[in-house]
């Protein structure tokens, strides 16, 4: 699996201070990035850069955001810069930031890498395929505001709560597991797979999938019923995963039947930053109860 390379020319930062240096990243892209001081003005597109930034105390700097960001609350009121329908060049110009923090998720990076690499305006491009991912995301992005002790500091916290977990699930039986992530409008459902934080989460959490769909994230609601796994997590509502369990042969599945389905937090599974710890944490508490300290 590719990591994402750092590699930072600049002396480490004076207590938050500007740097007297310049600090150059490759992002996820192989993209050589530089930034000669920390960003002031930053446009973070997706909720899980937005939340990272936010978590090493850069929420001040943010100056625009998608409409699909609820967290935390002291970033609602930035302006926007996309939605559904794509992302504004003119809008995030309009912020005028000096660094912009994107995924490839819904096109952002193919709508937005080359018209800001024209007009000379700094653009970092974030992959989270895994929970490692993640914390070099912190890292990085803690190295690029100039708060590179604080990035390292808070990627070592989240880490040091990953091994507790680790420690105690280990030589335990991992229950199969499956997390439905989604309903689509043609009855099929979408589900956690390997190769993506969400599946790398349900491993950390001492689980295994009970249903090995590779990359194909679509399945149908039989195939899960044939599956029949020891958990069956739904990452939504406790009342949408109760009306989904009262669908015909859903009660006959032994993660059912043993009382083992469970609502999850969307926003701890789904948004890759420093919540999806206390998501994984949460998972081993249903995994390893007898755990649970």
């Amino acid at each position: 699996m590719r990591r994402l390379c750092l590699a930072v020319i600049a002396a480490a930062c004076l207590s938050g201070s500007v740097r007297a240096e310049p600090v150059t990243v490759h992002d996820a892209f192989g993209r050589s990035v530089t930034l000669p001081v920390p960003p002031q003005r930053i446009v973070t597109i997706f909720a899980s850069n937005t939340e990272m930034v936010a978590a090493l105390g850069l929420a001040d700097r943010i100056v625009g955001i998608e409409a699909y960001t609820r967290f935390p609350p002291e970033v609602l009121g930035k302006p926007l810069v996309g939605g559904r329908l794509g992302f504004s060049v003119d809008a995030v110009v309009a912020a005028r930031p000096d660094l912009v923090i994107v995924t490839p998720s819904r096109q952002a990076a193919n709508q937005l890498v080359d018209p800001m690499e024209r007009l000379g305006i700094p653009i970092v491009v974030l992959l989270h395929r895994s929970v490692v991912e993640v914390l070099d995301n912190i890292r990085l992005l803690g190295r690029l505001g100039g708060v590179a002790e604080r990035g390292e500091e808070l990627a070592a916290r989240l880490q040091s709560r990953l091994d507790r977990i680790k420690q105690r699930v280990a030589g335990l039986k991992e229950p199969s597991t499956i997390m439905i992530t989604g309903r689509l409008g043609n009855g099929l459902l979408l589900i956690a797979r390997p190769g993506t934080y969400t599946g790398d989460a349900i491993v950390r959490a001492g689980g295994r999938f009970g249903l090995e769909s590779g990359a194909i994230a679509q399945v149908s609601p039989e195939a899960i019923l044939n599956a029949d796994p020891d958990v069956l997590l739904f990452a939504g509502s406790e009342k949408d995963l109760r009306e989904l369990i009262a669908r015909p042969g859903w009660k006959d599945m032994r993660a059912v039947r043993d009382k083992r389905a469970h609502a999850v937090v969307r926003a701890e599974l789904l948004i890759p930053g420093p919540r999806t710890i206390s998501g994984i944490e949460r998972l081993a508490e249903i995994f390893h109860p007898q755990a649970a300290k």
